[in-house]
């Protein structure tokens, strides 16, 4: 986290900077890929998966592809029952060909290109991929290209860290989240990063396995 982010988001409110000052500077989580295509890739297969499922398929479909993830043009050329094996169902099978599709067209830009779209313009060309809603557009501008100002409001852990740490009986509803979190701005996605944190703080901790 940057001074003049810090500076920002403790200005911004009191409550937060009680947080920001407990909780200490928060490194931003080092990405997989910086490469859109291969995100998707992997955000595919991790939905309604535990991660190391997740990573044990993507494993497999690495092995079609001298150990990297295969290039769009490959994935196109893969059988369904090769990639069917993998372990990918069918639905999600047909959303990794939607991705190889958009990438081949250019719809996903590389990441030259991405650089030069707003976080508008890419969530508008990858929310028309199939099985790509806009939350998972959000999570890869936060976490694979490190957009500053991206406030998740659908995110299930912001708003329960929003909630915990404003002591409110209830997590806002997306809609006035949205309003409530242009107080962060132009750092709202470091801000969300302290809201998920507040709910990762607020977990019980696990029981050791000697407990009785």
């Amino acid at each position: 986290m940057t001074v003049q982010t810090r500076k920002h988001l403790t200005a911004a409110c009191p409550t937060m900077a009680a947080h920001i000052k407990r909780v200490g500077p928060l490194p931003w989580p080092k990405p997989e890929t910086t490469d859109l295509y291969e995100s998707l890739i992997r955000a595919v297969a991790h939905q309604q998966l535990h991660a190391r499922a997740a990573e044990t398929i993507l494993g497999r479909l690495k092995t079609l592809s001298h150990g990297e993830l295969p290039s769009a043009s490959e994935l196109l050329r893969l059988p369904d029952e090769s990639i069917r094996a993998c372990g990918f169902s069918g639905a999600k099978m047909a959303a990794l060909r939607d991705i190889a599709a958009k990438a081949a067209d250019g719809t996903i830009p590389t990441p030259t290109r991405a650089k030069k779209l707003s976080d508008a313009e890419l969530i508008e060309r990858l929310i028309k991929i199939r099985g790509v809603g806009q939350w998972t557009v959000e999570m890869l501008l936060i976490f694979t290209l490190k957009r500053p100002d991206v406030f998740p409001v659908d995110d299930f852990g912001v708003r329960e860290g929003y909630k915990i740490l404003y002591g409110l009986e209830a997590q806002p509803k997306p809609k006035l989240f949205a309003e409530m979190g242009k107080i962060y701005a132009p750092y709202r996605s470091m801000a969300a990063l302290y809201l998920w944190r507040a709910a990762d703080m607020a977990k019980p901790a696990p029981r050791s396995a000697t407990a009785k």
